[in-house]
């Protein structure tokens, strides 16, 4: 009996070790490679990729900034990617991560992380091209401290909707509207990307704040990006086979009741502008999304 309790014993050690080992399996299969996912464009040697393709990290001074795009290219998915922001006194900079097509008549769909003094919060600046044409701004200030460490940040992206996540929390939709006559990206394939870049001209305050240069090099710091998206190669998507529904395509979701009341939280309590409520701007009249069946995207 004693030598039947040991051997019990033995076996649910060796199972709670192959449980840690799946664990971590599947942990650095979320992480991914950023080796893998990424290519550094720009930046002459200040966007790194550290601890074996774990950390991405951006740095800007004042000779330049830096940035990255993916490797693929996707028509529709959800994307996620954990930021830590700059630290500290950040005006006039800029981290900004994106979905963009190419071209003139290119679509993009927008997280720009608006830099702030020190102990002001940041702002996230949200925006939605559809064949070259934006000025679809949303501005939020966050519930938490983005430079003390990393959050997640989302765009789900499919043929009826724009998500934007933070933390899971969806911030902005925007609905295609096509009926209606509203342009909506989901015809060119996206990549990804992120930089970090001066942009004192507008980004703190309006442009009254400047970029204290004494503060640089400023650094952004990125990890774990996943795609569960359609990977898009030789003018096929790899979403063409297979039944279209939400269970085999999550991100084919659209937002549950409890999610509508997280949106609406934000909205009410940390959107700071609504390109929709601006009619100083717009004074020849809303853009036709804005007024369409009273939708505030």
């Amino acid at each position: 009996m004693a030598s039947y309790f040991r051997t019990t014993k033995s076996n649910a050690k060796i199972v709670a070790l192959l449980k840690l080992l799946l664990l971590s399996y599947f942990a650095s299969c979320f992480a991914g490679n950023l080796n893998q996912d990424f290519d550094i464009t720009w930046g002459d040697g200040r966007a790194k990729i550290l601890n074996n393709g774990n950390i991405l990290t951006l740095s800007l001074d004042k000779a330049s900034g830096s940035g990255v795009q993916s490797k693929n290219e996707y028509l529709f998915g959800k994307i996620d990617l954990q930021l830590k922001l700059v630290r500290g006194n950040s005006a006039g900079t800029v981290t900004a991560y994106y979905l963009s097509s190419q071209g003139t008549t290119h679509d993009e769909i927008d997280f720009e992380f608006l830099g702030n003094l020190s102990g002001d919060p940041y702002i996230v600046h949200t925006n939605v091209y559809t064949k070259g044409k934006g000025d679809r701004e949303q501005q939020f200030y966050l519930w938490f401290d983005p430079t003390s460490d990393f959050h997640t940040y989302s765009i789900l992206w499919n043929p009826q909707t724009i998500i934007f996540y933070v933390d899971g929390t969806p911030i902005r939709v925007f609905k295609n509207l096509e009926s209606q006559g509203v342009p909506f990206p989901k015809n060119q394939p996206m990549r990804v990307y992120s930089s970090l870049w001066n942009a004192d001209d507008w980004a703190t305050r309006g442009g009254l704040v400047k970029t204290d240069w004494t503060q640089a090099p400023f650094t952004a710091s990125l990890r774990n990006f996943r795609a569960n998206a359609c990977v898009w190669k030789s003018i096929k998507s790899s979403c063409n086979s297979g039944p279209n529904n939400s269970s085999t395509k999550p991100w084919l979701q659209e937002l549950d009741s409890a999610s509508e009341a997280r949106l609406k939280w934000v909205q009410q309590n940390y959107m700071v502008y609504n390109y929709c409520a601006d009619t100083k701007r717009f004074v020849q009249g809303l853009p036709l999304e804005c007024t369409v069946n009273n939708t505030t995207t």
